[in-house]
């Protein structure tokens, strides 16, 4: 039997940030992968037709490129060919609704210059002001380990920060539905229309608990770092990572699944595969749901009645689906002011994204909902042909089981059929087709990705669900995964949980491989020193 210092099982994001910050410490280190390819949710691919790239999931990278992860692994990453092209300068967002469409650009002073009301312009720049004076508390406990010495230092550093009335504030916003923070800060719809539906990108809808705290932190985050894409398309940031695990001799086994992990008297001993066992000599690092962890993982091994309760009733979010989609042109908005939009938003904000959300979760198919338009191509032109366009569709308030239609107009039977599937997409393509006149009749060829076929390609996107389980806040931030184990070191010695389940949540900024690989480096640095 094989046996490494660490044994990572998945390779999404936190675990490649976890293998490769382990073996960039000096750790022998074995990735265990139950797909032939590593990289969960981040790929990219000729979907539709030849040259024509789409990024498969996830496509938009500021969480990483602002991360503690990029900041240790980035320079090895780029020696492996990984780039971005991102916005500069220009347009960065916008949201269009058939009363009001609203525009943020790179520049903050700009996007508030284009606000109607002079009010909103400056409670704009004061919400950004705010939250950049706020940073370090809340991208502090973002990145920390919650239960921990820092974590425990982080309210009284925010006391002598902030004052008490400050930490108050913070707290409130932090409780706060994104919709009632934006109706408290600013007038009329404009800001809300270009924010609210942001929040779909971190699990919430407009009426879910945090979003208060998540729309400033989303706004400074897309003005500080841009909406970055891979150039060439996502899979080279696969490649990259491949390229510099490979130089560190990191151990990738693909098509190989976990089945448990063995304790011996106390001591880890090893994780048993549906292959040859792999031993772990010090630590193993789990990217998987928490139902994955004591109930398949850590089945057979003594842990707390309270924990595997809470386990069992994880609770996971609304389902979403992705539509690939290429044009004989390039999408032309009506609203000129959109043309060079990478990221466009349908929604008037937080009234048809909360209605479209309250559908999904009654288990409807919206009958209007948000669409997600991402053209990548506007950043990396070689991403289509010469005289073509893409679209990158994302749909992030769809049911698991459709058992009705909003709208009453498509048969649903509970399940994602093929003519279910067809007519959905043909509802989203109406969508766009309204801002943007004739865009079906460029249609090419689209491929859609079920939340069946998320699930399917994801074991940790139960019920379609990509971001690892629901994010309201009482199961976020202490209290993820499980408010009765909210840290990355579970009950069982030397086992660690990673993964989108796991604190800070869900994102392409490798939180939480980041958090463990440091907190073991650290102390295995500590123990030499003895």
């Amino acid at each position: 039997m094989e046996t490494y210092d660490a044994v990572v099982i998945g390779s999404g994001i936190n675990g490649l940030v976890a293998a490769a910050e382990l073996g960039l410490a000096g750790w022998s280190v074995a990735v265990i992968e139950r797909n032939q390819r590593i990289g969960g949710f981040i790929d990219s691919a000729e979907r539709t037709r030849q040259g024509f790239v789409h990024d498969t999931y996830s496509s938009w990278h500021p969480l990483f490129i602002s991360s503690d992860a990029y900041r240790v692994l980035g320079e090895s990453l780029r020696s492996y060919g990984l780039k971005y092209r991102n916005v500069d300068d220009g347009p960065l967002t916008g949201s269009i609704a058939s009363n009001h469409a609203s525009i943020a650009y790179r520049s903050p002073e700009r996007t508030a210059d284009g606000f109607a009301s002079p009010r909103n312009s400056v409670a704009y720049l004061a919400m950004l002001e705010q939250m950049s004076n706020r940073a370090k508390t809340v991208f502090g406990a973002l990145g920390s380990e919650l239960r921990s010495l820092r974590g425990a230092k982080l309210l009284p550093e925010a006391l002598l920060s902030h004052g008490p009335a400050g930490v108050e504030m913070l707290a409130r916003d932090a409780v706060t539905s994104g919709r009632s923070f934006l109706r408290s800060r600013f007038d009329g719809q404009e800001v809300d229309q270009l924010w609210a539906p942001w929040l779909l990108h971190a699990g919430l809808s407009p009426d879910s608990a945090s979003g208060g705290l998540m729309i400033p932190v989303l706004a400074l985050l897309l003005h500080s770092h841009g909406l970055p894409v891979v150039a060439g398309g996502a899979d080279n940031f696969i490649a990259a990572f491949t390229g510099l695990l490979d130089e560190l001799g990191v151990v990738v086994m693909t098509g190989r699944t976990a089945k448990s992990i063995r304790v011996a008297e106390g001591e880890l001993t090893e994780v048993r595969t549906d292959a040859d066992p792999v031993g772990a000599r010090r630590a193993v690092l789990a990217s998987v749901t928490p139902q994955a962890l004591y109930g398949t993982l850590l089945k057979g091994i003594p842990v707390p009645r309270q924990i595997r309760t809470d386990a069992a009733r994880f609770r996971y979010g609304r389902a979403a689906m992705q539509i690939h989609v290429a044009l004989d042109r390039p999408l032309k908005w009506a609203d000129a002011r959109f043309q060079d939009v990478p990221l466009v938003h349908l929604s008037d904000g937080s009234p048809s994204t909360g209605v479209a959300c309250a559908q999904a979760d009654a288990g409807m198919l919206p009958a209007v909902p948000t669409v997600v338009v991402g053209r990548q191509h506007l950043l990396d032109p070689t991403r289509v042909p010469d005289g073509k366009g893409s679209l990158w569709l994302q749909l992030q308030e769809v049911p698991w089981r459709p058992e009705a239609d909003a709208a009453g107009k498509i048969p649903v039977n509970g399940t994602w059929s093929p003519a279910t599937t067809t007519a959905y997409v043909d509802r989203v393509l109406d969508r766009i087709d309204a801002f943007a006149p004739g865009t079906k009749q460029n249609v090419l060829k689209t491929d859609a990705i079920t939340p069946v076929d998320l699930a399917k390609a994801n074991p940790n996107a139960v019920n379609g669900d990509p971001y690892g389980g629901s994010t309201e806040l009482d199961q976020s931030w202490l209290w993820r995964p499980l408010a009765s184990a909210g840290n990355h070191a579970t009950v069982v010695p030397s086992v660690w949980h990673i993964g989108a389940s796991t604190h800070p949540g869900a994102g392409l900024g490798g939180g939480s491989g980041h958090i463990v690989a440091q907190t073991l480096i650290a102390s295995r640095q500590r123990r030499s020193l003895f």
